[in-house]
């Protein structure tokens, strides 16, 4: 009976080590492919940044590829959970109060260790990458169809509290929110100079605008 326990208990925790170590290498693959690009990078820099062996790194991820992949997994992976956990709430949170939450989250936690540039860089690079790598592709693809799924719940979500119109489009609205979010990710890689705050302010101002002309 201790035997089998004792055994039981060595394979989670071998479980929990090996999980660890592909984190490992993901956020150290992840590092090095925002600061140099994925084309820029070869698996010896992933291995120096890990500071792990060869055999220890191929174990997981045969290719640079694989690596990629996984980076783009994980990153779609962080969103979506950021998106469900905030829209979670009852009544759903505006969608100012939303984004702000899940950028303010996935901008710092997903890459550990790494300012929020690095994440954005990040991104920036898979974007990239998919209009090369048909695999990527359908990994975006795919990522980008579940996030719009999970806005598209939330917009359910208003329309049932009674804070948004039932004329308006689930997935006209979703796609508009996203793109709001890539913008904002997409300048913060490029410029470095953007706040969560300021996109939550900018949209909140949009959201209190009036038609002068609807009387």
């Amino acid at each position: 009976m201790n035997v089998r326990f004792t055994v039981g208990a060595m394979a989670r925790v071998s479980q929990a080590h090996l999980d660890a170590r592909r984190r490992q290498i993901i956020e150290a693959a992840s590092r090095c492919f925002a600061r140099n690009g994925f084309h820029a990078t070869s698996m010896q820099d992933v291995l120096r940044e890990a500071e792990l062996s060869a055999g220890a790194v191929y174990r997981y991820f045969p290719s640079k590829d694989a690596l990629v992949a996984a980076i783009a997994e994980r990153a779609f992976a962080a969103i979506r959970a950021a998106y469900e956990d905030a829209a979670s709430a009852t009544p759903p949170p505006m969608p100012d109060e939303l984004l702000g939450r899940v950028l303010g989250r996935v901008l710092v936690d997903t890459v550990p260790g790494a300012d929020a540039g690095t994440f954005a860089r990040l991104v920036v690079q898979v974007w990239t990458e998919t209009l090369r790598n048909d695999l990527l592709g359908d990994t975006l693809r795919e990522g980008y169809g579940a996030m719009r799924r999970v806005w598209a719940d939330l917009v359910r979500a208003y329309r049932e509290a009674g804070m948004l119109d039932s004329d308006v489009d689930p997935d006209d609205m979703a796609r508009t929110l996203i793109a709001a979010a890539q913008g904002f990710i997409a300048q913060q890689a490029l410029f470095g100079d953007v706040r969560v705050e300021g996109l939550q302010a900018g949209l909140r101002g949009l959201m209190s605008m009036r038609d002068p002309q609807a009387g």
